[in-house]
């Protein structure tokens, strides 16, 4: 994939953005367990950095995804995983499919407040009993008049305390599961909605989670984003950008952490010598750190396939599956070197060790994108290549 000077230029605004709004405040984030989503988004949104690749008509900068992509790698400077992912839920997860398929209408009403950043969005899929198997949902929109009427309750929901909307994933018939779902957008003011406590998670402590409950929530269905029953398909759409995003949001975090503990290795001595001049430790950071340029590659490779129209659910399946699992050997061989300061709760490594742990699982499980890959090679039981 070939950079460009304007490549560069955002890069530099993205770094900028973050080193002046977002890293001074982290810590202090963390131990709230939330951000100031909306000033934080709004700062983001008057730099276009909530809509990249979104359409210039609805203030979006029209550019194609490489850029989208270039965003997501800096986004992964910030010092804590919660942020970044509350802002690729915002510009990946719940606004792509609205951007490609939604009415004029309510891209005016949806997607234009969520590229200036004056409204937070979320994205309604998971469920209790249905995380990866997007296809075992039970939330159910049933039609009523004009309106959809909506019962049911979602799961693990980021941002959903802050937000404003949700790109809700719901059953609107009895059909066959891949074919009887839609996409609906929710204002979350809507009568009837309620939101659970604070979920107390392991890692990404300043990304806001709640469940969220819908009793009779009544919308109109010109709410729903392109055709009736085409939902399943959508969201698997927007879970190849969710899976690139990710995947990029892990690079510069993961070599924030080697170099890092590269400095603190230097310093440290133990029996006479600087712990970095142990050849199974420079060995072993320079092991992961060509394990990352591997996948930076395979990102790319995966981002130029998708500006040029291809289907790269293989490849983002890839992508996805080998950022988390590289990110927990990262994090758990640097954390290794720091000693017992790395089993300090605020340690820079220890806190990148809990959050990354969320990749292996949100946006499909280690074990679904392994099925997927297999299914596209044609080594499933039953399945001939």
């Amino acid at each position: 994939m070939i950079f460009t000077q304007e490549h560069a230029a955002l890069r530099r605004t993205v770094r900028q953005f973050v080193d002046q709004q977002i890293n001074p405040y982290v810590d202090e984030w963390e131990k709230a367990g939330r951000f100031p989503i909306h000033e934080v988004f709004r700062k983001a949104g008057e730099l276009g950095l909530l809509g990249i690749s979104k359409p210039e008509q609805f203030g979006g900068m029209g550019l194609d995804y490489s850029y989208s992509i270039v965003a997501a790698e800096e986004f992964g400077t910030i010092h804590c995983g919660g942020v970044p992912m509350s802002i690729g839920v915002q510009t990946d997860m719940c606004t792509p499919a609205l951007a490609r398929f939604g009415s004029d209408e309510l891209r005016e009403a949806f997607l234009r407040p969520a590229i200036s950043g004056e409204q937070v969005g979320c994205i309604g899929v998971s469920e209790v009993g249905a995380g990866s198997d997007v296809a075992g949902l039970k939330t159910t929109a049933r039609k009523d008049g004009d309106d959809y009427v909506i019962n049911g309750s979602k799961m693990w929901i980021t941002n959903s305390p802050s937000a404003d909307f949700m790109c809700l994933l719901a059953n609107t018939s009895d059909d066959k599961p891949h074919i009887n779902k839609s996409l609906i957008m929710v204002p979350m003011n809507s009568p009837g909605i309620s939101l659970g406590g604070h979920l107390d998670k392991l890692g990404m402590r300043s990304s806001e989670t709640a469940q969220v409950f819908f009793d009779d929530v009544r919308v109109p269905q010109r709410n729903r984003v392109g055709q009736e029953g085409a939902g399943f398909m959508m969201q698997m759409l927007q879970f190849q950008e969710e899976r690139l995003f990710g995947a990029a949001n892990m690079l510069k975090g993961l070599e924030h952490c080697i170099d890092s503990t590269i400095e603190y290795c230097k310093q440290r001595k133990t029996f006479g010598t600087a712990l970095i001049d142990n050849q199974v430790i420079h060995f072993r950071l320079a092991e992961l750190a060509s394990e990352i340029e591997c996948l930076r590659a395979l990102v790319y490779q995966a981002t130029e396939q998708y500006i040029n129209g291809q289907d790269v659910t293989r490849l983002a399946s890839m992508a996805k599956l080998k950022a988390g699992r590289l990110a927990r050997e990262v994090t758990d061989s640097c954390l290794q070197y720091w000693g017992g300061m790395g089993f300090m709760w605020d340690n820079p490594v220890a806190r990148a060790y809990r959050d990354v742990r969320l990749v292996s699982i949100g946006a499909g499980a280690d074990e679904i994108m392994l099925g997927i890959i297999c299914k596209l090679m044609g080594i499933l039981p039953g399945k001939k290549k």
